[in-house]
């Protein structure tokens, strides 16, 4: 069952083939001030039709993604990882992305692990465990 997002304009539309097993509500600065809730998929199991303009934090020496909005109204509508990030995953993780989830109507997102990992001062490396407990949206 597929289920297509769109930001505000709806001039930036993402397709996926299937809603994502959970969700990260994370609450590192970049993800709380993109008001982002993140599903995960690789490349080929989604759809992004319309123009983005990219962000990089400036704040690391190698950011690990690229943050796109939509060029119209500025949504957060996904990421991309940078040739940084790359290199540090696994190789078959290279073409991941993270889709806003927020871009989706409320019953596509039902039943849905909603997970808290705690990333206010995360630095890369290991996990960190959650600020909460998951919870089912």
């Amino acid at each position: 069952m597929s289920i297509k997002g769109t930001c505000h304009c709806g001039r930036v539309g993402i397709i996926l083939k299937a809603p994502p097993d959970f969700v990260n509500d994370c609450n590192c600065s970049l993800c709380r001030k993109s008001g982002a809730l993140w599903g995960y998929f690789q490349q080929e199991q989604l759809d992004v039709v319309g123009k983005t303009r990219t962000y990089q934090r400036a704040d690391r020496d190698h950011p690990v993604v690229h943050i796109h909005s939509c060029e119209n109204c500025a949504n957060t509508t996904h990421w991309t990882l940078t040739e940084s990030g790359k290199d540090m995953v696994a190789p078959e993780d290279v073409h991941r992305m993270g889709i806003n989830m927020r871009l989706f109507a409320p019953n596509d997102l039902k039943g849905i692990e909603r997970r808290f990992p705690n990333r206010a001062d995360w630095m890369g490396g290991p996990e960190r465990e959650d600020m909460k407990p998951p919870e089912i949206m």
